[in-house]
């Protein structure tokens, strides 16, 4: 087993799990001296691609971003999160996820859970290929987004969900958007790690969308909190740059390259 993996595992029950997305080097390198998992996620089709969901983010552009990412990274375990319509049944799935490892050389893969993929889990692990799981509001899959477990019979599903995919040999699940008492209850009773996202504290470690606590995404749902308003202090140094070419402050001669060697 992966050591990154191993350590992520013995973390269970001991100190909370930090995780944090990346799409680029320039970010993943700042990430990594802090957080225990970098998500290269499908949050990018919102984050970077501008669509109204994570559907038409593609392998490609997964493969692109998480090499840019792996460069970043020295510590943290690198988890990809594969695309929908990726792993719709094992052989495609095996096919997409070997792709993606022999290209980036991450760490893993995540998978969100449609009630149907715990046989691809099953037959991935089996394969030694490691695999997160997800379950909650599963964005590929739900069009409807609800918090999910407010009911006995809703959390007792979701805990035969989460058991299920432990079963299958996931090595943690994300848990997104469930309620304080189901993400308890699940954490809990599982032997493998939870990340949550918008259910609550009880979670074994969090997850974030690095550009939503950053205030760069303009997405702020309740269970996002903005650490720093990134898009003011942008604006702030677009505003000051735009100004001083106007005015012919910038460049100065100190700025000019002289022959010094250029940046490539």
């Amino acid at each position: 087993m992966n050591k990154k993996i191993q350590k992520i595992l013995l973390k269970k029950n001991k100190s909370k799990i930090v995780s944090l997305t990346a799409y680029s080097k320039s970010i993943a390198k700042i990430l990594d001296q802090y957080v225990d998992i970098i998500l290269v996620g499908d949050s990018m089709a919102n984050v970077l691609y501008g669509h109204k969901n994570t559907h038409k983010i593609s392998l490609k552009n997964i493969i692109q971003h998480t090499l840019s990412v792996k460069l970043g990274v020295k510590k943290s375990l690198l988890v990809v999160d594969m695309p929908k319509g990726t792993y719709n049944n094992f052989k495609s799935a095996e096919k997409n996820i070997k792709l993606v490892i022999n290209e980036t050389k991450c760490d893993a893969v995540k998978l969100e859970n449609n009630k149907k993929n715990y046989k691809i889990i099953e037959k991935l692990t089996k394969r030694k290929i490691p695999v997160m799981g997800h379950i909650g509001y599963t964005p590929q899959f739900k069009k409807k987004f609800k918090i999910e477990g407010q009911t006995r019979s809703e959390t007792l599903k979701l805990l035969k969900e989460a058991k299920l995919i432990q079963k299958a040999g996931a090595f943690s699940i994300v848990l997104e958007c469930l309620s304080p008492h189901s993400a308890k209850l699940i954490t809990r009773e599982l032997n493998i790690p939870t990340i949550g996202i918008g259910s609550s504290f009880y979670c074994d470690g969090q997850i974030l969308v690095t550009d939503d606590m950053l205030g760069i995404s303009g997405f702020y749902p309740k269970f996002v909190k903005k650490y720093v308003n990134l898009n003011r202090i942008i604006a702030k140094a677009v505003k000051k740059y735009s100004r001083e070419v106007k005015l012919k402050k910038f460049p100065k001669i100190k700025n000019f390259l002289n022959g010094t060697k250029r940046r490539k």
